[in-house]
């Protein structure tokens, strides 16, 4: 007589049935597990270098925002380096002086906690750069000698979006404001970029920053699109760093002018309803009037019953 035997969701099956369907469980368990591990362990330490890292650091180029990481593990050992990677913020919450001395000399800016990645790997990818003569993230080549007006201009448009970036990118005033941009200025949801210039410690610091943002709102926009650096990128920087030579941030007067345009407008909108609809509201109310008035007399004309009658 065969033997059967309950699973759990109720049903009857055979115990050879059982046994196969728990090694497809197994299969897709490890499958899934090989799926989500893969990219990690498979991390391309370039591309996360060039997504991540180029837009404070140089191998090689110079000092950015952050150090040049040109022979690093000449400066701190392999352990301590790895252990700031994973988590920097904890690092110089911790008090390691090597970690404050570091938040100093970067202005206060501290390196945020990166997803995704594989500290020794990119360790690796750094000492390989360092042995090479020029590393290719030696950073970026921008020239020294004053932009010339045109260049500023055209950076202005670019921000403003009156003339387009070639790979579609969107323009900086959706986003962003600086000073002297009228009387509604630019966006509000990113920083004022008046004296980026200065925070990201001149124009290689910021053409860095813009070639490779390292925010994720501007990595998902930017990324597929970057900007052209022998033209938009370069008129880009000399708009900010025009920006930052007439002083100053961006005033609210702006923002002020925009609630006050808003407000006009409810205004107008609440005024333009009334006159619209003050008719039918009238006709409405009248209707209800003349109906509460005849039930009323209505019941006034009943005559009152006989007590006796009940």
């Amino acid at each position: 007589m065969t033997a059967w035997h309950e699973r759990i969701d109720g049903a009857w099956a055979k115990p050879g049935s059982l046994r196969l369907s728990g090694r497809w469980v197994l299969a897709v368990m490890a499958t899934g597990w090989l799926c989500w591990a893969g990219p990690v362990a498979g991390q391309d330490p370039v591309q996360f270098f060039r997504q991540n890292c180029v837009s404070c650091h140089t191998i090689g180029g110079g000092r950015l925002t952050g150090p040049d990481l040109k022979n690093v593990e000449q400066r701190k050992d392999r352990q301590w380096l790895v252990r700031f990677l994973l988590d920097p913020p904890a690092v110089i919450q911790s008090g390691d002086p090597y970690a404050l001395q570091l938040k100093g000399e970067a202005r206060g800016v501290i390196m945020p906690k990166l997803a995704g990645m594989t500290p020794e790997a990119l360790l690796d990818l750094i000492v390989a750069e360092s042995k090479l003569e020029k590393s290719q993230f030696a950073g970026l080549q921008i020239p020294d000698e004053p932009f010339r007006p045109e260049q500023i201009q055209r950076g202005r448009e670019y921000f403003l979006g009156h003339r387009p970036l070639s790979q579609g990118g969107p323009p900086c005033l959706h986003c962003h404001t600086v000073r002297g941009l009228g009387l509604l200025g630019g966006g509000r949801l990113g920083p004022d970029l008046t004296r980026v210039f200065e925070r990201l410690q001149g124009r290689r610091g910021l053409a860095s920053w813009l070639l490779a943002p390292a925010t994720p709102t501007m990595r998902s926009l930017f990324q597929a699109q970057p900007l052209r650096t022998n033209d938009e990128l370069l008129e880009l920087v000399a708009f900010l760093e025009d920006s930052v030579k007439r002083g100053g941030e961006a005033d609210w007067s702006s923002s002020l002018a925009l609630f006050m345009l808003g407000l006009a407008g409810s205004v107008a909108g609440l005024v333009l309803v009334d006159t619209l609809w003050r008719g039918r509201f009238s006709g409405v109310r009248r209707r209800l009037v003349a109906a509460t008035a005849h039930s009323r007399l209505s019941r006034s004309s009943v005559p009152a019953s006989d007590p006796a009658e009940l």
